[in-house]
């Protein structure tokens, strides 16, 4: 058997191992492409790369920017910071029709900034918002269906956790992925609070006005916002400027969440133990999906299959556009089968060569793929957020969450349009960096 054929047989046994025995996506990526590099090689070949690779991955510098920038969103989680985010976008723009909607995914988009999570932003959100827009009158669907689209923009707008993780499997920079994400996060926000407009503009009866605010009381509620301002302004000008390297960023802004959640003594001790609790377990979860994806990579890349495809496809002589349409499509519908990092972690062995061999940004692609397959967290039969929606609400059913998600849906295809058409919105900012 050719080692291209191995390799074909490796990503069916993948599949297997995921859906059939439930193995996690990091072990079963492991086991794959260890058993394949054996095929394909030796087995003490095998063992030995397994090993250096582990040994390189787990000593690695850069990995430390994963947990660093996961314990800062959970410092701030723990210290409230998303509720009083939520208060500044509903005083601001609450009292339009779906303005708490809209609001909504304002604090999304600003709890995202400091989170890196669309689960962790699915979570907090829903606690926050569901109960408001119950007590108003707010629709099921609408209510539900903007808390679990609004929240993937916590993989999307910087710092990610998912394009840390893909800076890291590919070798690109970290800080050039954040500042690439930084303009199209904010057109998806834009995008996703215009459906918004336009639900609460054709059916009223979905979401009644609330009470207008005053300046006052608009301004008095701006210090809520404050914290989150301060470290995402933090972080962002220091990777922009070169005063930090992305696990500098991280560690600094671990460092002054810590300050300033201390000094407004909106932290306590059990808190800060749950914060550490809950980064030590995500972030072990990521590291075994990146050492996985690694070892799989490897015997990916010993049995030729996806120079093999980039070969394939550039001799089939179709249009760029055509391929990257059929890449996108397999995204959209493997995100809505599988977790989207580990989808990711699997594809991009296959597919970057293919994206680089027809011209394409790498940057832009990476951006482009991410957007795209967190659609997947959304849409069944997974859609860890609609999962997450429906357990936070006991009155909402998973069902009400996924035709909420509908109105949505198109909106992720419009912003993938744009960035198609208009790449400059993806590599501007990095382009401009010091």
């Amino acid at each position: 058997m050719s080692p291209t054929a191995i390799g074909l047989w490796g990503i069916v046994g993948l599949v297997i191992a995921l859906f059939f025995f439930d193995i996690p996506v990091g072990f079963a990526m492991a086991i794959v492409g260890y058993l394949g590099f054996s095929l394909v090689v030796t087995p003490q070949a095998a063992l030995s790369s397994v090993t250096s690779e582990m040994w390189r991955i787990f000593s690695s510098y850069g990995l430390a920017v994963i947990p660093l920038f996961i314990f800062m969103g959970n410092i701030c989680f723990y210290a409230g910071v998303s509720e009083r985010i939520y208060k500044t976008a509903q005083a601001w723009i609450g009292q339009v029709r779906g303005g708490i909607a809209m609001a909504t995914i304002m604090a999304c988009a600003g709890f995202a900034s400091i989170c890196g999570s669309n689960a962790a932003t699915a979570a907090t959100m829903s606690s926050v918002a569901l109960p408001e827009m119950k007590r108003l009158g707010y629709d099921k669907k609408l209510s539900s269906g903007c808390v679990a689209s609004g929240a993937t923009l916590g993989v999307v707008i910087p710092p990610s956790v998912v394009l840390i993780v893909i800076g890291l499997y590919t070798g690109k920079s970290i800080a050039r992925l954040f500042f690439a994400s930084l303009i199209p996060g904010i057109i998806l926000s834009l995008l996703l609070m215009t459906t918004v407009w336009i639900i609460c503009k054709k059916w009223p009866a979905l979401a009644p006005s609330s009470r207008k605010t005053s300046l006052k009381e608009k301004i008095k509620s701006l210090p809520g916002s404050i914290e989150m301002l301060t470290l995402f302004v933090l972080v962002m000008s220091g990777l922009y400027l070169g005063w930090f390297t992305p696990t500098e960023a991280g560690a600094a802004g671990s460092f002054f969440a810590i300050l300033i959640v201390a000094l407004g003594r909106r932290l306590t001790m059990k808190g800060l133990k749950m914060a550490l609790t809950d980064t030590v377990k995500t972030s072990c979860m990521i590291i075994m999906i990146v050492a996985g994806a690694v070892i799989f990579g490897k015997f990916m890349a010993i049995t030729r299959l996806p120079f093999e495809a980039a070969g394939l496809v550039t001799s089939l002589n179709l249009p760029p556009f055509l391929v990257l349409a059929l890449m996108l499509i397999i995204y959209i519908v493997g995100g809505a089968i599988m977790d989207a990092l580990g989808l990711l972690m699997i594809t991009i062995p296959i597919f970057f060569p293919v994206a680089q061999g027809l011209g394409y940004d790498p940057i832009w692609f990476s951006i482009l793929i991410t957007i795209i397959t967190t659609l997947g967290a959304i849409t069944p039969p997974v859609g860890i957020n609609t999962f997450i929606v429906a357990g936070s609400a006991s009155d909402i059913p998973l069902e009400t969450v996924f035709k909420g998600v509908c109105y949505f849906i198109p909106t992720f295809l419009i912003c993938i349009t744009l960035l198609i058409l208009f790449p400059g919105l993806v590599t501007f900012l990095p382009n401009h960096m010091h």
